[in-house]
C-alpha cells in the first residue's frame, strides 16, 4: 500500500468545477464587480488545469471521469445510468437500485469488506458478524486490517463516530452507524468517542447557536439510549468541549496548518462566498482522529489508532485526515463505510430529516408507521396482482426489503421474504406488513428505552472524564 493518498479524487474535481462555473454563471447573471467575476474565472481555469493534468484530458460537462461521453442517443438502449452523487451534504443516483457502491470503492480508493475480512474479525472477537457485516451494510473500508493486527497483539485502538444535529428528532437511517458502533464496542471492548458536530449545523442551517447546542444534547439521549456503555463512551458537544480542551483545539490547528485552502475547494466543494467557518470546519471533524485530543482518556499518547465506523459519504473528511496524519506525526485513522439508508421513496438518495414523508422518525407512532410504509414505500410489484404472481417482484428495488435487510435478524427470514416477493408468492401488501411488523416494536422499545435517559445521564455522558479500557 502507498504511503499516502491523494487528497483529491478526478471526481472531486470534477464536481468542483461544475460547482466553480455555476459561480461564474450566477455572478455574471447578477452583474458582479469585474475584479469579482476574473477572480472566479482565473480559479475555474485553475482547476480545469488540474483536472487536464490529473485525467490526461480536458475536462467535459455532463461527463464525470470514469463515464463514456454523452451522445445523442436516448433510446432504448442509452441505459448507462449518470455517475452517482455522492459527497457530505448530498447522495445522489439515477438508479432504482442506489448508488453503485463497487465502483464508489474504485473511485473513493479505499477496498472491500471481504468474506475473509469478516471471518478474521469473527476469530479476533470470538463473536458472530454482525447483519451489517453479513449482508454488505458495511462494505468498505480503509486499513481494517492494521486495526486488527494491533488488536491481536493486545496493542491499544478506540472507536469515533458522530453526529451532525439538524434536528429534534432522529430518524432510523441515523441509528445505522450507532446500532454497529455498539457492537463493535462490545465485541472489542474497547473506549468511544462520538462528536457532535453541533458547529456545523450553525454553519450550513438556519440555526441559532442555542438551537444547535439543544438539537446535540436531544439527539444525545436518542444515541445514549442505543445502549452505549457510559464507562467506556464520552460524547461530547463541539461548542461545549473545544473551549475547555486545549488538546483538542491544538490539533485542529496543526490540522488547519497543513491543508490549503486549495485542497478543501476540491475536496469539499467550497467557492469562494462560503463563509469561512465552513472552510475550516474539516479540521475540527477530523480532530477527534487523534488519541491527544481527549487528554482526559488517553493523557498524551499520540499513538493509539482510532477506528471510525461512518456512512461512505463521510469519507472526504477522512481521505483529507490520513493525508495530514503522518506529516503531524499521528497514526491514520482506520475506516469502516456503510451504505445509504435509503428514502421511503426509493434509493435514488438517502432519507432526509428534512422531508417528513421520506423519513420514519424515531418519535413516529405504531400508526404513523403503519400509514408511512404503506403509503410512502417505493414497492417492487407489479402493476397488478395477477402480473405479480406470474412474474414476481423486485427486491433490488423494493424498499421494504431493503429496510428488512438492514432491520431484520434472522438470516432464514429474510432470505424466505426474498425467494417469495421475487417468485410473486408474496404479495407486496404482504412485504410491507412484514416490515411494519419489524419497525413498530424496534422504535417502541427505542422509544421507551429514551424515556429513561435524563438529563443527568446525558451530563455524565457529555462530562470530560476517564473512560475504563483494559489497555496499557
Amino acid at each position: 500500500m502507498p504511503n499516502s493518498e491523494p487528497c483529491v479524487s478526478p471526481l472531486e474535481l470534477f464536481n468542483s468545477i461544475a460547482t466553480q462555473g455555476e459561480l461564474v454563471r450566477s455572478l455574471k447573471a447578477g452583474n458582479a464587480s469585474k475584479d469579482e467575476i476574473d477572480s472566479a474565472v482565473k480559479m475555474l481555469l485553475s482547476l480545469k488545469m488540474s483536472y487536464k493534468a490529473a485525467m490526461g484530458e480536458d475536462y467535459k460537462a455532463n461527463c464525470p471521469p470514469g463515464n463514456p461521453a454523452p451522445t445523442s442517443n436516448h433510446g432504448p438502449d442509452a441505459t448507462e445510468a449518470e455517475e452517482d452523487f455522492v459527497d457530505p451534504w448530498t447522495v445522489q443516483t439515477s438508479s432504482a437500485k442506489g448508488i453503485d457502491y463497487d465502483k464508489l470503492i474504485v473511485r473513493f480508493g479505499s477496498s472491500k469488506i471481504d468474506k475473509e475480512l469478516i471471518n478474521r474479525i469473527e476469530r479476533a472477537t470470538g463473536q458472530r458478524p454482525h447483519r451489517f457485516l453479513r449482508r454488505g451494510i458495511f462494505f468498505s473500508h480503509r486499513e481494517m486490517n492494521q486495526v486488527l493486527d494491533a488488536y491481536e497483539n493486545k496493542k491499544p485502538f478506540y472507536l469515533y463516530t458522530g453526529r451532525g444535529p439538524s434536528s429534534e428528532a432522529m430518524h432510523v437511517g441515523h441509528l445505522i452507524p450507532f446500532i454497529f458502533t455498539k457492537w463493535l464496542q462490545d465485541v472489542f471492548n474497547v473506549p468511544l468517542v462520538i462528536q457532535m458536530t453541533d458547529d456545523e449545523k450553525y454553519l450550513w442551517k438556519d440555526l441559532t447557536l442555542d438551537q444547535a447546542y439543544s438539537y446535540a444534547v436531544e439527539n444525545a439521549k436518542d444515541i445514549i439510549a442505543c445502549g452505549f456503555d457510559i464507562n467506556k463512551t464520552f460524547i461530547f458537544s463541539d461548542l461545549d468541549y473545544m473551549g475547555m480542551s486545549s488538546g483538542f483545539y491544538k490539533n485542529v490547528v496543526k490540522i488547519q496548518k497543513h491543508v490549503t485552502f486549495n485542497q478543501v475547494k476540491g475536496i469539499f466543494g467550497f467557492t469562494d462566498s462560503d463563509c469561512i467557518g465552513k472552510i475550516s470546519f474539516p479540521a475540527i471533524q477530523a480532530a477527534p482522529s487523534f488519541s491527544n485530543s481527549f487528554p482526559q482518556i488517553f493523557r498524551d499518547r499520540t499513538d493509539i489508532q482510532c477506528l471510525i465506523p461512518c456512512a461512505i459519504d463521510q469519507d472526504p473528511y477522512f481521505r483529507m485526515t490520513r493525508d495530514v496524519a503522518p506529516r503531524i506525526g499521528y497514526p491514520k485513522p482506520a475506516l469502516l463505510h456503510s451504505t445509504f439508508f435509503p428514502a421511503l421513496q426509493g434509493a435514488q438518495t438517502k432519507m432526509s430529516a428534512s422531508d417528513p414523508n421520506s423519513s420514519i422518525f424515531l418519535t413516529d407512532t405504531a400508526k404513523q408507521i403503519k400509514t408511512k410504509v404503506n403509503k410512502h414505500a417505493f414497492s417492487g410489484g407489479r402493476d397488478t396482482i395477477e402480473e405479480h404472481r406470474q412474474f414476481g417482484g423486485n427486491c433490488d428495488v423494493d424498499v421494504s426489503f431493503m429496510y428488512l435487510t438492514f432491520f431484520l435478524e434472522d438470516d432464514d427470514k429474510l432470505e424466505q421474504i426474498r425467494k417469495d416477493y421475487t417468485s410473486g408468492a408474496m404479495l407486496t401488501g404482504e412485504l410491507k406488513k412484514a416490515l411494519i411488523e419489524v419497525l413498530q416494536p424496534l422504535i417502541a422499545e427505542h422509544q421507551a428505552r429514551r424515556k429513561e435517559v435524563t438529563d443527568e445521564i446525558v451530563k455524565e455522558f457529555m462530562t470530560p472524564r476517564k473512560l475504563s479500557f483494559d489497555f496499557q
